[in-house]
């Protein structure tokens, strides 16, 4: 298989990121050529979490009894999240 190319696409890469066409610059590719891009900066770091404090269990349990009390969540659903909470 043969490819055609034109000849100013043959040699584009001689200069870098500027297109060459037949020897002539415009102002803008002559100013790109002389004044190369700086690469971007890095990325800032991620932000740490925060540490993560351990939950008191008598703390969590009495607000599981709240829960329960004022009927957001069955009595089911209650012995599910207890039993979580103590094991």
């Amino acid at each position: 298989m043969v490819v055609l190319v034109p000849r100013q696409l043959r040699i584009s890469g001689m200069t870098g990121n500027v297109p060459y066409y037949g020897g002539r610059f415009t102002p803008a590719q002559a100013y790109a050529a002389s004044h190369p891009r700086q690469p971007p900066p890095p990325p800032p770091a991620p932000v740490p979490a925060p540490p993560v404090a351990a939950a008191d269990p008598v703390a969590t349990l009495a607000a599981l009894d709240q829960l329960l009390e004022s009927g957001l969540v069955t009595r089911e659903e209650y012995d599910d999240l207890r039993a979580r909470i103590t094991t």
